[in-house]
Parts: structure tokens; sequence; C-alpha cells
């Protein structure tokens, strides 16, 4: 319904709807920017990972968990966090208390590699039981598995994994796990490798980068429709253009120390940030 039908519907003169709308919308910066605060107190914390922490200029994770509107009372689920665990540092204590952080991780068809990864985690979730004792692990295969109970969850995210599904043919089945798990009008929040706009998506899949139109057309074919999207991680120096792909630049440094430093001066990838709604 639009602003001026619902005005009109019960009431409520045009000037005064529209001092109304200003003042929620302060209202909504003004909670945005405080759960950003409570985000960025959470990345001094002593708990997280020299890694993770060098990390936080590329990915600005208080930025993109107020954009996605997570509360601490939310049922959030994290789509694959491995073992190094970089939004896991965060939401996990963020929602210990009066929400629930729900991992889908890897299940027992997965190769070796990741399952000692897997492995890694619940070590780690076990040996810091203050931070992590309420984590819930479930299973993530695309739609193998029931990631949370049916309708439960208020949020699902994942980063940085939809090119991987897209090139496995398994972008539909992992769709349909976020959907099922999600409430209605719960959300998705994506973040990937951007692609170029000018490019055919089949020519970027191998390299890891994802058309922004491409990736919104999927979700929404899925049952979730577009709220917004934040340049909190866009990056103009990423060129998209590598030997190796998006693994040629940090974290991974495919290339070893071969043009090192010409890629670390580039930084992490060019991402998008998209907020979608369960329909």
């Amino acid at each position: 319904m639009s602003a001026g039908r619902h005005a009109a519907g019960i009431g409520i003169c045009a000037p005064l709807f529209a001092a109304f709308a200003s003042i929620l919308a302060l209202s909504c910066t003004f909670a945005r920017a405080q759960d950003a605060d409570a985000f960025a107190r959470l990345l001094a914390a002593p708990h997280r990972t020299a890694g993770n922490v060098a990390r936080d200029g590329f990915r600005h994770p208080a930025e993109v968990l107020a954009f996605f509107g997570i509360r601490e009372d939310a049922t959030v689920v994290e789509i694959l966090p491995g073992s190094g665990g970089y939004y896991l540092e965060i939401l996990a204590p963020y929602l210990k208390d009066r929400g629930l952080y729900i991992a889908a991780d890897r299940d027992g068809a997965a190769p070796p590699q990741y399952l000692a990864d897997q492995r890694k985690l619940l070590a780690r979730l076990s040996a810091q039981p203050a931070l992590y004792s309420k984590v819930v692990v479930t299973q993530f295969n695309a739609g193998l598995h029931e990631i949370a109970p049916p309708g439960s969850a208020d949020f699902v995210l994942t980063f940085r994994n939809l090119h991987n599904w897209i090139a496995r043919n398994e972008i539909d089945g992992a769709l349909r796990a976020f959907h099922k798990a999600l409430k209605p009008g719960g959300v998705l929040g994506v973040v990937d490798h951007r692609g170029h706009a000018d490019l055919p998506q089949e020519a970027q899949t191998k390299a890891g980068y994802v058309r922004v139109d491409a990736a919104v057309a999927l979700i929404e074919q899925a049952g979730f429709k577009l709220l917004g999207a934040s340049e909190a991680n866009a990056n103009p120096k990423d060129t998209k253009d590598y030997a190796e792909g998006v693994w040629t630049l940090p974290p991974t440094y495919r290339l070893k120390d071969r043009d090192r430093a010409r890629y670390q001066a580039i930084g992490e990838s060019d991402r998008f940030t998209l907020k979608f709604v369960k329909r």
C-alpha cells in the first residue's frame, strides 16, 4: 500500500502524515545507528582473532549487519561460517542473551578438506563456551537439509558463497532451504563478489564474480523480493580481470608471492550487499 493510500485510508491529512513519516524515518535511522554502534563495540572485543580484525577495513561488518537490520533478539542463520568464523565472532556474542545464532555448516558428504574445517569450527565452539555455548550447528548442502526449523528464522545470511552455488548448479536448492527456514517477512542478506555488468554471467562464473542483476533475478525467482542494496563493501580498485579470478586477491592470494604487493594494494574484492525479504 502506498503512503498516499495509507494516509487517506486512516484520515490523516497530508502534512501531518508527511511529518509522521519523517519522524519514523529518523527513528529508523537512529535505530540503525545504535545497532552499528553495538556491532562496532564488538569489533574491538578481545576474543576476535587478529586475522579477522585485519579484514574489517574491507568487510565493514558493523555497517553491513546494521543494514540487514540484525536485532539482538533475532534468530539468525549464517550459511557456512567456516572455522575462520569472521561473522561468528560478532554475531554469536551479540545474540547469545536474547537471540539465537545458528551455524549452517557442512554435512558428511562434503570433501575432506571441508570436513576438516568443520572439525576446527566445532573445536572452537567447545573451547570458548562463554561465547559460543548457545550456538546451534545444523547441516547445509544445497537443498538437502533443513538449516533451521521451517519458518523459524528472522534472518539468513550468506557471505561470498553465491558464486560457488551458481558454478555448481546448487543455487536453486540453496535458495529453497533459505526460503523454507525464514519466517514470512524474514530477511535474506547476501554479500558476494560483484561482476562486470557488461559481460555475460557465464563469462565470469569461473572467476568467482556474479552480476548484480543475475543475482537478483535468481533470488527473486526463488520467492524473495529485493528490499535494498548497500555500497558498504564496494571497492573500485578491483578490476576483476585476474589470472586466478577473485582468488588472486586477498585474503586467498592464489598466486602466492607473485605480484603480491599489487594485489595487496587493491585489497579484497568489490562486493555487492543485497537485502531481500521472503514473500
